[in-house]
């Protein structure tokens, strides 16, 4: 079994200071602060933006103690993203149809849950969208759900999930007839005529396994996006760069889905720019 991270008590705030900070188990890897940083300073914000690793058991005892030192709000990475619901005092309508969280707001006590996720991943791929006619997504997690979404907000005609359950992924259809679920094993049949292929399994991220997929039936015009960023550039995007397909990485979905975050909690829109890639990337 992998060590887990000693888990952090968050400090006090200090006098005229805004804190925010990000809740997952693990917790090292994340880029989060390092993001949110670049934008504090950017911007002459008196804040704070830290990484807290917080046990599921303790997740309860963990958000009464940032609500009662004033914080403004944080994120959720797994495992918690569900795990909130129960604690919440209101829920936004995308984050109630994905059925799940990744930022909460903290006003006069309330906690305010939304989901940024689906926002961060259509203003990340909305400038290489050629056409909204089909897509398919591989895979059928939280990840998969926000992506949907966004995908069904934007106006895709037709949307294939494929997934290894296929009960998951019919879960993930529910009634709309517009999105389909294939077997796992049908996943290349389905790239026929699409105009976008969405890759959100972990398999092709650093040290998981990669994602074995044929593009041959995938148009060279379709854009191929991956949500994953570690590598920055996964075997599914060589491949597809190879080909001629135009490829969209992962980090722009981490960078987009931070604005709006960022703009409630400290009152400021920031932009996503290429220093600020950069910057992220240890540049």
């Amino acid at each position: 079994m992998p060590t887990q991270p000693s888990q952090t008590k968050p400090s006090q705030p200090t006098s005229n200071e805004l804190r925010a900070g990000l809740l997952g188990w693990p917790i090292s890897h994340s880029l989060s602060p390092r993001l949110h940083g670049f934008w504090l300073q950017h911007y002459h914000i008196s804040g704070e933006y830290t990484a807290l690793p917080v046990a599921p058991d303790v997740l309860r005892e963990i958000v009464k103690k940032l609500v009662d030192d004033g914080w403004k709000g944080f994120n959720l990475t797994i495992p918690h993203k569900e795990a909130i619901l129960p604690f919440l005092d209101a829920i936004d309508p995308v984050a109630e149809r994905i059925g799940a969280v990744n930022t909460v707001v903290i006003s006069a006590g309330k906690l305010m849950g939304r989901n940024t996720d689906s926002y961060g991943f259509w203003e990340n791929i909305r400038p290489s969208i050629a056409h909204k006619r089909k897509a398919v997504i591989l895979g059928a997690g939280g990840a998969a759900r926000a992506v949907v979404e966004a995908l069904d907000d934007a106006g895709f005609e037709q949307i294939c999930i494929a997934n290894r359950n296929l009960e998951r992924a019919k879960i993930l259809v529910g009634a709309r007839a517009h999105i389909t679920a294939v077997d796992w094993e049908h996943r290349e049949a389905a790239l026929r005529d699409a105009d976008l292929l969405v890759n959100t399994t972990s398999l092709g991220m650093t040290g998981k396994e990669a994602l074995s997929i044929d593009l041959a039936l995938l148009p060279t015009s379709a854009l191929v996006h991956d949500i994953v960023y570690s590598p920055l550039m996964t075997p599914l995007l060589l491949q597809a760069q190879i080909r001629g397909n135009p490829v969209v990485g992962g980090l722009g979905m981490l960078l987009h889905q931070a604005v709006p975050a960022f703009e409630a909690w400290f009152g400021k829109r920031p932009e996503v720019t290429p220093e600020l890639r950069r910057y992220v990337l240890g540049g």
